[in-house]
């Protein structure tokens, strides 16, 4: 049976896909810096289907060998969600401290990459692999230089990728706005209960890895637009 991989799948938009990925019956390797929140969405995913939760940080080189080497020997899906958002509060890039911005290009830019590399030869004929990106990637906001430059980064390489691998469907997609930790930390001590849960960005998701669109930059939101 083929699997899938999903990394940062403990809680927000990882958990909330891999959720829905479990109803479907995929086999899931699912992964997460927090050893206890993965057990307990390790749990909550069993009861759908076969899960094989590894805790550990994308950033390190086996870490990744053991999230391919579980998925193996076939992988029909692979998500780079995990990634980190830098300093909180968000520094301009005047004073952004480089050893930070560094980890930060480590962990949102080459272990997506690495990832990539080390399933490629395990990928199944047209395999599906969609990069998280963010809006912060095209548009220039103060404070998120860090942040966004890593996104624009993992963005070009997707879809270098895409052209690279014609076989397969290769994506970066924006989420959009989400109620997450991650968006929290962004934003200390303000109210974000506005933005939508994370699950609302998942039928989106859902289109590109069940569909047949090409290879490209998707907003999660307009693949939920009716055709015109």
């Amino acid at each position: 049976m083929a699997s899938t991989i999903v990394t940062g799948a403990s809680r927000g938009l990882g958990l909330a896909l891999a959720t829905e990925l479990a109803r479907r019956g995929r086999r899931l390797v699912i992964d997460a810096r927090g050893a206890d929140e993965l057990e307990a969405a390790r749990a909550r995913l069993a009861a759908a289907t076969e899960v094989v939760a590894l805790p550990g940080d994308v950033a390190t080189e086996g870490h990744r060998r053991a999230l391919v080497a579980a998925a193996g020997p076939e992988i029909e899906l692979l998500v780079n969600n995990a990634g980190g958002l830098g300093p909180s509060p968000l520094p301009p890039l005047a004073r952004y401290p480089l050893a930070e911005l560094e980890e930060l290009y480590r962990v949102n830019v080459l272990a997506p990459l690495r990832l990539f590399q080390l399933a490629q030869p395990l990928l199944s004929k047209h395999a599906v692999v969609v990069n998280i990106t963010s809006d912060a990637a095209v548009e220039a906001y103060k404070g998120w230089g860090g942040y966004g430059s890593s996104k624009a980064a993992l963005e070009q390489l997707t879809r270098v990728l895409g052209a690279e691998h014609p076989e397969l469907r290769v994506y970066c997609v924006d989420p959009g706005d989400m109620r997450t930790r991650m968006h929290q930390d962004a934003f200390p001590g303000e109210d974000i209960s506005d933005r939508p849960w994370p699950e609302e960005s998942v039928p989106g998701l859902l289109t590109l890895i069940e569909g047949a669109l090409p290879s490209g930059r998707y907003r999660a939101s307009e693949l939920l637009e009716p055709a015109t």
